[in-house]
């Protein structure tokens, strides 16, 4: 019998043709009827998984061979999408609405490259297969008509609502936030179908609308019963016998601290530090040992594994683990004696590490500090606090002594220190924002990220040498175009970045970000390169952190709510158990064949985790806007696009002034000095400038803020021509789909999946597919992300345009999409930035007007042609603009 490697190595051999069914098992002499069946099962097989696809001929190829790309859709709102392909050496291919063909934002598929770029530039192509679904549920308002319903999609990416008929409403009435499951995927003219499975409420109901996002990135809340027995039976404190039997060294006398948040209670981290009699400090970081109390293979690690990190939410937290563990035996809680994984450093005069150690341990940290109090202590010489704490003083002035060093010299070597300032939204009871603060990066906060640093550098160093299975931080050199374009955009400000040709370290973007500190475009600057790097990630390979200047990194600091730090702590753990030398043949294979799953298992919740976060963001922040509308605020100009400007307040809030709204002259953009220029004023807008504006309006449907300017003149034109409501019966997919009276939706489905290949098989591949279903599979877990500009920054069409004569109508030929954000791990790991993708367009001076949009809307690109019919009469939305999230 023929096997899988087989078939597979012979279709990828040169020489190969795709072949029929027929012709393969004339090729491989098939002759009995089981050993048929069984070719066709393994045909089957392969085609579902995507490693092999058919042809138009029934002919049977690899993908590769057959120019086919997979990857993963990111759609715009607009209608068309790109290919991001696995294969990072292969470049992003757009993809035209009407070229979809079925798939949504997120799904993986093959696309066919139709067309090309003559320089090499941009591709075009077409969606031929969806291998995974990531859209399965759908969150939206439901819009009930007299015999039928649409769900209105909450994601604008998703950009056809979704035909709900009579007897699958499910309860749902007008106006209220649903759950659908689709049913029958969008084809041609036809929208999806779906039911209704879940009402969560009015979708202006308190706390609806947190419910919704949760939903939206189907993020789990309770746990199975299964699971919760398992944390049940967790003991709530430590014996003697378990500390003699483990033989965990007895750190119980140390004085060992806790410094975390004021609202922390999953304490996973605890720190110490000495000073030696050779004038040497020792530094120990004391990790709890999760993973004494999570075995491999049980209830609880298969949970943990799916949720791959903790949710912190604006009003909530989704913990990785049952509060049982998390808040209970597993955190470092201050007077009790708990099981931890220690790392104890010595450092020479010069920070260097001379001497380590890592090992089991038992722990009972002397106080439970909080940031703030520690910055009280070091820079404010509290009274209180000092009186209070007088055991630990000399304690904490040597931690600072330390992370100060540790700090100037990770900063010498390379490493680039972001400082982007975060805000934190206080809520009432009723979950209403009342007030927006800054979060401050004091003594203590540097204190604790870099002792983290230091440990999760001496662990990813240590256990790289011993060559055993593990899980790495890595960050990968940043794509050369896009640096490129990025020392480009520098150089309009004045600042030269030294390397190289290509080769620039990260020293020398330190060094930038070094010279703007203080200067009004610091931000901007800061921005722009995060943009311009890549994204963080997990790896079962140790390839560096570019953007620490590091050679080895780990996340070892933080299993409550990290599982590659759960996971790596098992590894340690077992080697050490092992006398340190190493893991058994069998358990060395074991884990080599699973890292690189739970290493990209854990970048795609990561992923998921980082959007949640960003939408409660912002969804409270407009609503801490709604009752400001009118009123006057101080603020920054923090990007300057091609339909408008970015605005950011003192408190973070940041909203949007169209060009529809600048009605005092007609403005040009410069996208390589990142200006808007009066043509008649010669008035400038420029990226870091200050500028009063005024709250004009807060979209609470797409928690957007727009702002204006209040010297600009009165205009009878609407400030959002463009924005129509959201209509009952005429947006843009629904072609044929019934009327008032409830005739049945038109367009067919055509023939399914398994229906096709019987017919392809004939009676011998029904009866071997057994029992297949025609269910859609399941799609894995993958990040959600924004939609992205072409790499190259082409606009998706070039389109005549027409000067108008009516005044404060802008000209560019920008695109109106903002850069998708992204996380980026810099620090301790204790929290991560985002990195959204840069664009490197060129400015080609003075632009006409791409369409005619109504009186006083931003005036953006045409659709790219052939799109009209995806989204006609869908009001048209203003991109929401990503920024980089700063630390926890």
């Amino acid at each position: 019998m023929i096997t899988e490697e087989q078939l597979l190595t012979f279709m990828r051999t040169d020489a190969y043709k795709p072949m029929t069914y027929q012709e393969l098992e004339e090729h491989f002499q098939i002759e009995d009827a089981s050993d048929f069946k069984e070719l066709v099962k393994l045909l089957n097989k392969l085609e579902d998984a995507g490693d092999i696809v058919v042809n138009n001929a029934n002919a049977y190829g690899v993908p590769e061979r057959m120019d086919l790309v997979r990857g993963r859709i990111q759609a715009h709102a607009k209608g068309f999408a790109f290919l991001i392909p696995e294969d990072r050496e292969h470049g992003d291919v757009y993809i035209n609405a009407n070229d979809l063909n079925t798939a949504m934002n997120g799904d993986t598929v093959f696309v066919k490259v139709t067309s090309r770029n003559t320089s090499g530039g941009r591709m075009e192509g077409v969606v031929v297969r969806v291998l995974v679904r990531k859209n399965t549920r759908i969150v939206g308002v439901f819009q009930a008509l007299d015999t039928y319903a649409f769900v209105l999609p909450d994601d604008k990416r998703i950009n056809r609502d979704i035909f709900i008929p009579k007897e699958s409403f499910g309860g749902a009435v007008d106006g209220e936030k649903v759950v659908a499951e689709i049913i029958n995927y969008p084809e041609g003219r036809a929208a999806a179908e779906g039911r209704v499975i879940e009402v969560l409420g009015h979708k202006d109901d308190p706390g609806v609308d947190i419910i919704s996002i949760i939903r939206k990135h189907q993020l789990p809340e309770a746990f199975p019963d299964e699971v919760m027995d398992e944390a049940q039976a967790a003991p709530d404190e430590i014996t003697q016998e378990e500390i003699i039997q483990q033989g965990r060294r007895d750190l119980r006398g140390k004085n060992i601290v806790t410094i975390d948040g004021e609202d922390a209670k999953d304490l996973d981290d605890a720190v110490n530090v000495e000073r030696l009699e050779n004038g040497n400090y020792r530094l120990g970081v004391h990790i709890a040992d999760v993973g004494y109390y999570v075995r491999e293979g049980s209830m609880l690690d298969n949970e943990a594994y799916n949720r791959g990190c903790s949710v912190y939410l604006v009003d909530r937290v989704i913990p990785m683990l049952p509060h049982r563990l998390s808040n209970g035996i597993c955190s470092l809680n201050p007077q009790v004696d708990r099981l931890t994984l220690s790392c104890e450093m010595e450092f020479d005069e010069n920070m260097k590490v001379v001497n380590h150690d890592i090992f089991t341990s038992v722990i009972k940290t002397k106080e439970r500090m909080t940031y703030k109090n520690v910055r009280r202590i070091l820079e404010d010489e509290d009274p209180e606090l000092l009186e209070r704490y007088a055991p630990l003083i000399d304690d904490f002035k040597l931690m600072r002594e330390l992370a100060m060093q540790l700090r100037d010299k990770r900063i010498r070597r390379g490493a680039v220190d972001f400082d982007f300032e975060e805000s934190k939204i206080i809520l009432d009871e009723s979950g209403k924002p009342i007030d927006i603060v800054k979060r401050e990066r004091s003594v203590a906060e540097q204190i604790i990220e870099e002792f983290m640093l230091a440990a999760n550098e001496t662990v990813a160093e240590h256990f790289h040498w011993l060559k055993v299975p593990f899980l790495y931080r890595i960050h990968e050199n940043p794509d050369q175009e896009k640096l490129q374009g990025f020392l480009a955009f520098a150089a309009n400000f004045g600042h030269a970045v030294k390397g190289t040709g290509n080769l620039i370290h990260p020293r020398a973007l330190q060094q930038l970000l070094e010279q703007i500190k203080g200067e009004k475009e610091e931000t901007v600057i800061s921005t722009m390169m995060l943009r311009s790097m890549k994204q963080a990630k997990y790896s079962a390979e140790s390839t560096g952190h570019f953007g620490l200047a590091a050679e080895y990194y780990s996340h070892f600091t933080s299993p409550i709510r990290r599982y590659p730090d759960l996971v790596i702590h098992r590894v340690i753990r077992e080697v050490i158990e092992n006398g340190g030398s190493g893991l058994t043949p069998e358990r060395q294979a074991y884990l080599e064949s699973r890292m690189a799953d739970i290493a990209q298992q854990s970048s795609e919740r990561e992923r998921v985790a980082v959007d949640a976060e960003r939408d409660t963001d912002q969804l409270k922040k407009a609503e801490y806007m709604l009752d400001k509308v009118g009123q006057e605020f101080e603020g920054i100009i923090s990007s300057v696009t091609g339909f408008g400007m970015f605005i950011e307040l003192e408190n973070t809030v940041e909203g949007l002034i169209r060009l529809g709204m600048l009605t005092d002259d007609y403005y040009h953009f410069d996208d390589q000095h990142m200006i808007l220029l009066g043509e008649r004023t010669s008035r400038i807008f420029r990226i870091g400038d200050n500028i009063t504006i005024r709250v004009a309006n807060v979209n609470m449907d797409d928690h957007t803020i727009d702002f204006e300017l209040p010297d600009m003149p009165k205009s009878n034109r609407r400030s959002g021509g463009d924005r129509g409501a959201r209509g009952g019966g005429d947006r843009g997919g629904r072609g044929g789909q019934g009327g008032q009276n409830g005739e049945k939706r038109s367009g067919g489905r055509g023939k399914n999946k398994n229906a096709k290949k019987a017919e392809r098989f004939g009676k011998a591949a029904k009866a071997a597919k057994g029992a297949k279903t025609d269910k859609p599979a399941k799609a894995a877990p993958a990040a959600a992300s924004t939609p992205a500009t072409p790499a190259t920054g082409e606009t998706a069409a070039a389109g005549k345009r027409k000067r108008k004569k009516d005044k404060g109508i802008a000209f560019s030929s920008s695109n109106a999409s903002s850069p998708p954000a992204r996380s980026f791990g810099f620090g301790s790991g204790k929290g991560g930035y985002d990195s959204p993708v840069i664009s490197n367009k060129k400015g080609s001076g003075r632009k006409k007007k791409a369409t005619d949009a109504g009186p006083g809307s931003a005036v953006s690109p045409a659709a790219p042609k052939g799109e009209a019919g995806s989204g006609a009469g869908r009001p048209r939305r203003r991109k929401k603009k990503n920024k980089p999230q700063s630390p926890e």
